[in-house]
């Protein structure tokens, strides 16, 4: 059985139980506005040293400015997490960014990332936000995800979300 709770600084080296590794087969890039199929044929693998790292660093930086982690456990083991960063953006400072968010490759499509995900708006909402912005991977699996739960692409996109992750698909979803 899956539970779902508020994750803490603590339980940051929790995070490299999460097997991030799938088979990608589509991406998609922005081409003049418009969101563009490229097919692919490679294996993500799962985390490096270096690119867990930056993970708990990102996670541990939301947690201690105010942001807020949910995990889902299957047993004590952590199959999923999504953060709800601290700060503020858009135009009118109405948005609250999912900096990260992960779900084992075995726990995928059973509605994990839906209830983290849910939890995440839950909260922005609670604390005055009116969207959620997305700096979505750009594979198939992460923006069909964030898709299929009312989220778009942006027009407003971040300058410094964009300047960090610029081949991510930049998304707004209305709370």
């Amino acid at each position: 059985m899956i539970t779902y709770q508020i994750m803490t600084q603590d339980l940051v080296n929790k995070l490299k139980e999460i097997d991030r590794s799938e088979h990608i087969d589509l991406i998609y890039e922005i081409q003049n506005g418009q969101i563009e199929e490229i097919t692919t044929n490679h294996e993500c693998p799962n985390w490096d040293e270096e690119l867990i790292e930056e993970i708990q660093e990102r996670y541990l930086f939301e947690l201690r400015n105010g942001g807020l982690s949910i995990g889902a456990f299957d047993g004590d083991t952590l199959v999923g997490f999504g953060v709800l960063a601290h700060q503020f953006r858009g135009p009118n400072h109405d948005q609250l960014q999912i900096d990260l968010m992960y779900v084992s490759n075995n726990y995928r499509r059973q509605g994990i990332g839906t209830q983290i995900l849910n939890g995440l708006s839950e909260e922005a909402r609670n604390r005055g936000a009116k969207y959620l912005y997305i700096s979505s991977t750009e594979t198939k699996s992460a923006v069909s995800f964030y898709k299929s739960h009312g989220s778009q692409i942006t027009e407003d996109t971040d300058v410094e979300l964009f300047n960090k992750e610029p081949l991510d698909i930049h998304m707004i979803n209305e709370l």
